[in-house]
């Protein structure tokens, strides 16, 4: 069984993937090798800007978490669909610059942005700038009016929502290094002193609950709270918030047992509470956004493998050994992320044991999984990982200075490089 709709099987038994045959990939780009879907990307920022279209009548916009996978093509494609941008640093923000991305859809991010992230935002004319604390806001304040110029600016909001997910990736309760409590007041009193401020706009407000997350209740709950606290300022300050973005975090399918709700239907129930909550409370339903990465990213990619040892140890365990490891994909180190893998060139061949996959990384967690169902695998054979679209290449690193994997597009079975394979050069070009 394959995980999404772009799999497939050739006669020969080998894995494709956006009509490309994998184990041609791997023979033409070498291993490890991410590869990105085009189409599948494209399809995703659709259904969602469709879903916007339909259950807020226009009034929203998508902003791709660029954090899940940056790179200047995917910012094109992203750019070419009518959808904005999150950036969380200024090498993400940058990157989608000199990609000719539309600036004034980019939300900048971040939760210790420093004065040369602030000032760059501000001089490149971000839409909006998402403030996380009140030394943020003092410093843009003071940077906004240096330049001359007044930014639109959102507050990210804690409002309390457990999301039911990894402790590393719940961000929406109150103990969180991201954004203002709401239950301190600590929200309300930095709102009043934004707009009292001179130099910087506050349009909107933010929240994100966590990611990979299954459960529409807190997605709902949160929206609710929101909704409730822009009703508190009117009501306070007699001040209107006009945008409320509620972030991204919504689960994907890694695992056959994994039952994501589709996109549509997220969208569906929080849009009833949001229309709902602003005619119970008399408000104006704000601007919404949403802030997808994951669930864009994370199934339009794969990684491709070489398997190198097989070291079968009597009723303990099996190792395949890949040419790959944590420095390509950290998560499962991190977190005990899973996935889903499959021989390539055996595609049409049962799964029929179940092995550790291990990186080839000086250290004994470097793994992709373990008790993985697999196709038998012996040297040379090519494995591919699914679902590794988000969080693998952005969270990469040179660890045993080992070099980054080229990422190589597909669209309707024809592939093209988009980001180089760094080279040995590349390894020691800021060496001293």
């Amino acid at each position: 069984m394959m995980l999404y709709e772009n799999m497939g099987v050739t006669a020969e038994g080998h894995f494709t993937f956006g009509g490309a045959d994998t184990t041609e990939l791997a023979a033409e780009y070498g291993t490890p090798l991410y590869v990105m879907d085009e189409n599948m990307v494209r399809k995703a920022v659709r259904r969602f800007m469709d879903s916007m279209e339909k259950y807020y009548g226009g009034r929203g916009e998508v902003h791709y978490a660029s954090k899940a996978f940056s790179c200047m093509e995917m910012c094109r494609i992203i750019n070419s669909e009518g959808a904005g941008l999150d950036a969380v640093s200024i090498g993400e923000l940058y990157t989608a610059v000199k990609a000719g991305f539309d600036v004034k859809k980019i939300g900048f991010h971040g939760n210790n942005k420093t004065d040369e992230e602030l000032r760059y935002a501000v001089e490149v004319g971000v839409g909006h700038i998402i403030v996380d604390n009140i030394s943020e806001l003092e410093r843009l304040e003071k940077i906004a009016a240096e330049l001359g110029k007044k930014p639109s600016i959102m507050f990210r909001i804690k409002p309390g929502i457990d999301a039911h997910t990894h402790d590393f990736v719940k961000t929406g309760q109150i103990d969180s290094k991201f954004g203002f409590a709401l239950e301190t007041g600590e929200a309300f009193e930095a709102v009043k002193q934004a707009v009292a401020c001179s130099n910087v706009e506050l349009t909107g407000i933010h929240c994100h609950i966590g990611s990979q997350i299954f459960d529409i209740a807190p997605f709902e709950e949160a929206a609710r709270v929101m909704i409730g606290f822009i009703s508190e300022i009117k009501n306070k300050l007699d001040y209107e918030i006009k945008g409320l973005n509620l972030g991204g975090g919504f689960g994907i399918k890694y695992l056959d047992s994994d039952d994501p709700s589709p996109f549509e239907t997220y969208m569906e129930r929080v849009s009833k509470v949001v229309a709902g909550e602003c005619e119970r409370l008399g408000i104006a339903q704000p601007f919404i956004y949403i802030e997808p990465g994951r669930s864009i990213a994370a199934p339009a990619g794969i990684t491709l493998y070489t398997v190198g040892a097989r070291k079968e140890i009597p009723n303990i365990r099996t190792y395949v050994s890949v040419d790959g490891g944590m420095p390509d994909n950290p998560r499962y180190i991190l977190y005990g992320s899973e996935y889903s893998a499959l021989v390539a060139n055996k595609a049409n061949e049962e799964r029929s044991e179940k092995v550790t996959i291990a990186g080839k990384c000086c250290e004994s967690g470097d793994l992709i999984g373990e008790n993985m169902p697999l196709q038998h695998a012996e040297s040379g054979d090519i494995i591919a990982v699914l679902a590794t679209g988000a969080y693998n290449y952005s969270m990469s690193s040179n660890y045993n200075r080992l070099q980054k994997p080229a990422v190589v597009f597909v669209k309707d079975g024809a592939s093209r490089v988009a980001v180089k394979r760094e080279t040995l050069d590349d390894i020691i070009r800021n060496d001293i």
